[in-house]
């Protein structure tokens, strides 16, 4: 009865399979799909079953007639396919065992999208002391009047630190993702610049304290860091962040996911090229 009506499994190897990382990496979930079906050897009605998901939708899904951007959706597939830690975290989600030896949960809630965290993150930036933003642009986000957290920055009467980090016009990486969001590279480009000239803007605020860096490697994660509170989203290779799911995380004595990625925003911060001290 488990094996009919169960989780789909394939044994650790195939995971491992480039053809199968690849669809992980890119949230392919049509292909991630029509790979398992194919090595575990199950028709589609089993995948269905598996998954909650109506086997026409199933086959939309499966045959590029749908994407699936909705993290309960991806969730579903992944618990479907009894998907290993290792490839849940290359799918973008979050491993199952994500409480540490301590028994506090690094990823203390998960948003469908940044527009579930707006309050939360406008919120943030009003009140934190320290603020970290890895971004592409920045345009929706902080750059511009109407963006996410340029307003609650601007009204600030409280002292912030800001260190933002953006994608240099000029690396071969922003030509590079220019074509996957389908932009001319010189429109791509001008879009950062644009958010340069808007964030020294901030230059002249009495306690805000804006820090502009270029990094040159392809975009993967998304970062906004308040007070060591981290919210993680990511860039597919056709979606900008903000349409990611978030993961907020928080610090705990023997996680290793909070601390990895603000070990490695420290990182591209220190190998990256300052702008506002040019």
């Amino acid at each position: 009865m488990a094996d009919r009506y169960g989780p789909v499994s394939m044994p650790d190897r195939e995971w491992r399979k480039p053809e199968i990382r690849h669809a992980l990496r890119e949230r392919d979930s049509g292909s991630l799909l029509g790979l398992v079906q194919r090595h575990a050897g199950v028709s589609q009605a089993r995948l269905a079953t598996a998954t909650g998901i109506g086997q026409g939708r199933l086959n939309e899904i499966i045959n590029g007639h749908r994407q699936v951007a909705r993290l309960d959706v991806l969730e579903r597939i992944a618990g479907g396919l009894a998907m290993p830690d290792d490839a849940r975290v290359l799918f973008g989600l979050a491993p199952v065992h994500a409480e540490t030896l301590t028994g506090h949960a690094e990823i203390s809630r998960v948003f469908t999208g940044q527009a579930e965290a707006n309050a939360e993150l406008r919120e943030q930036a009003g009140v934190a002391a320290r603020i970290d933003v890895l971004a592409v642009r920045a345009l929706g986000l902080i750059a511009l009047n109407d963006s996410l957290l340029r307003g609650p920055l601007a009204a600030r009467e409280s002292s912030a630190d800001v260190r933002v980090l953006l994608l240099d016009p000029d690396s071969p990486a922003a030509a590079i993702r220019a074509g996957e969001i389908g932009e001319s590279p010189g429109s791509f480009g001008a879009g950062i610049r644009l958010a340069l000239a808007r964030l020294a803007e901030f230059a002249g605020h009495p306690v805000v304290r804006m820090q502009t860096a270029l990094y040159g490697s392809l975009p993967t994660w998304r970062m906004l860091v308040f007070d060591g509170t981290l919210y993680l989203s990511a860039f597919a290779s056709s979606a900008e962040g903000h349409r990611s799911g978030m993961y907020k995380l928080t610090a705990a004595g023997d996680g290793v996911l909070h601390a990895g990625f603000l070990r490695q925003f420290d990182d591209m911060w220190r190998r990256a090229r300052r702008e506002d001290r040019r």
